[in-house]
């Protein structure tokens, strides 16, 4: 099996691409041959860990011949103890494409037919509801995909249509026969990276375009403003040579004149939310590549226990799924995402209040005449956005240093990285949430700034971005709600509907 990237797997999340197993021999081949070296070894009487042996702590009972059979639905039934917010369709989706990815490598053991079980779900929509929260990443994401192993075998609850039925029902009605899992089958689904991995794609792909689309905003931020565009000079760039940071410093110069010095009476220093913004946003797109490399490897290793060498005829006991790299990825990920946040926040600090905002009207109230003392601008969305960044930054507390000792001790060292990626999950959806109530604010600003100065024209790209933001948000003269503006821009910015920069 080729390379999966995190675009395939954010495709299949979305439903743009559907999944296949191939019919390569040499493909099947492969995945029988883990299966048969168990069967052959049971046959054997060989000890073979969660197979012939009790779970986790439990791995020095011996399970009689005659209830081998049973083991593997006694272990996504316990299991089944999951709480909190169902994991969405898109995300169920995203987790089915990750582990069938792992299972796929042929060092788990499994049989084709789980494989084409976990393919039918996907292909007929029929996706396990599984709570989001019960996973402390090792060993690997128990609990949630428990309720995956459950679904293939006809229990538990599916996502159809967009409604939560029984699974039973649901897959007989489409022709699905329930699997009976063989020897192995429940440990290699459900002891591996899956959950946390395939949230890291979908994360992974929401921060790359918070980079650009933050980049965007910062120009109109400057403009509306009347900054120095001189502060991202190529040169002055060069001797700093973060390339990501480079990067955005070069967008930034695309969307803005840069004179050869101030003029009109700018300021020498714009401050440092604008001044440095390529320095903030560089961090998360200098972070992306190594990001991109640590979710990818993790994507596309056997991450269960133990590791099946078919063509060795060995079993290896390793901690395969220890989640520790997908655990630092999203640490990292959430704290340079929500300094997005924090940037944005200021850069609207700015721009709302008339002592720093170089002769813009307070809160941008776009009203004239006697009805100034009434209208209030962007007064409140202020508000909620600084609101929106606190709880951002008060996410970025590292989830994989809190790891607990668990399961009598055998799991006394695990990496929080199911947590780490729900939290940057979180980060990012409040960051998109500062990221609308700018693309208002900078809308509004350079409206406003353009009143004051008809001459003034910003760069091709910019005045696109805004004839496009023109057509969702209408400029704000007399006070009016702006929930349903947020939430229309808050679908544009998750659509990706801005092609920003190559």
């Amino acid at each position: 099996m080729g390379r999966i990237n995190i675009e395939d797997i954010v495709d299949i999340a979305d439903g743009s691409a559907c999944v296949m197993l191939s019919e390569a021999p040499e493909f099947r081949s492969a995945i029988a041959r883990g299966a048969d070296f168990l069967d052959r070894l049971l046959r054997e009487d060989g000890t073979i860990y969660g197979v012939t042996t009790g779970y986790g702590d439990s791995c020095t009972v011996s399970v009689q011949p005659d209830l081998v059979a049973e083991l593997p639905q006694h272990l996504y039934t316990y299991h089944g103890c999951g709480l909190g917010e169902s994991f969405t369709p898109a995300q169920t989706r995203a987790v089915i494409a990750t582990r069938l990815t792992s299972l796929c490598k042929g060092f788990s053991g499994v049989s084709v037919e789980l494989l084409e079980q976990m393919v039918r779900l996907l292909g007929h929509g029929l996706l396990p509801r599984i709570p989001s929260e019960g996973s402390v990443g090792a060993s690997g994401d128990l609990t949630p995909l428990s309720y995956l192993a459950a679904v293939l075998c006809g229990e538990g609850e599916v996502w159809r249509d967009g409604a939560i039925v029984p699974a039973a029902p649901a897959l007989a009605e489409a022709g699905i026969a329930p699997l009976r899992l063989r020897p192995k089958e429940a440990l290699a689904i459900m002891n591996g990276t899956a959950v946390m991995t395939a949230l890291a794609c979908l994360a992974y792909s929401r921060a790359d375009y918070l980079t650009r689309l933050v980049t965007r905003i910062t120009a109109l931020a400057s403009f509306a403003l009347d900054g120095n565009a001189d502060h991202f000079d190529a040169t002055l760039f060069l001797v700093k040579p973060h390339p990501g940071q480079q990067r955005v410093a070069g967008w930034l110069r695309q969307d803005l004149s840069c004179a050869e010095s101030p003029r009109n009476g700018k300021r020498l220093q714009d401050r440092y939310s604008i001044r440095c913004a390529p320095h903030v946003i560089g961090v998360l797109a200098d972070a992306l590549p190594w990001l991109r490399e640590s979710i990818e490897n993790e994507l596309n290793s056997a991450n269960d226990n133990p590791i099946i060498d078919a063509a060795g005829e060995r079993i290896l006991h390793g901690g395969h799924f220890y989640g520790g790299h997908i655990a630092f990825a999203m640490d990292s990920m959430k704290n340079a995402v929500a300094n997005l946040a924090d940037l944005l926040d200021r850069q609207m600090a700015l721009l709302v209040d008339s002592r720093y905002n170089n002769g813009l009207p307070a809160n941008l109230s776009g009203m004239r005449g006697p009805r100034i003392a009434i209208n209030h601008g962007l007064k409140a969305l202020q508000i909620s956005a600084s609101a929106w960044t606190a709880e951002a930054l008060k996410l970025t507390m590292p989830a994989s240093v809190f790891s607990r000792s668990t399961e009598c001790h055998n799991q006394d060292k695990v990496s929080m990285g199911t947590i780490a990626a729900r939290d940057c999950l979180r980060v990012l959806e409040l960051t998109e949430q500062v990221v609308a109530a700018l693309l208002i604010t900078v809308r509004q600003g350079v409206w406003l700034r353009r009143r004051l100065n008809p001459s003034l024209i910003p760069q091709a790209a910019l005045e696109h971005m805004l004839d496009e933001l023109g057509t969702d948000v209408a400029v704000i003269e007399e006070d009016r709600r702006l929930e349903p503006d947020l939430r229309l821009l808050l679908g544009r910015i998750r659509g990706r509907t801005w092609k920003l920069y190559e």
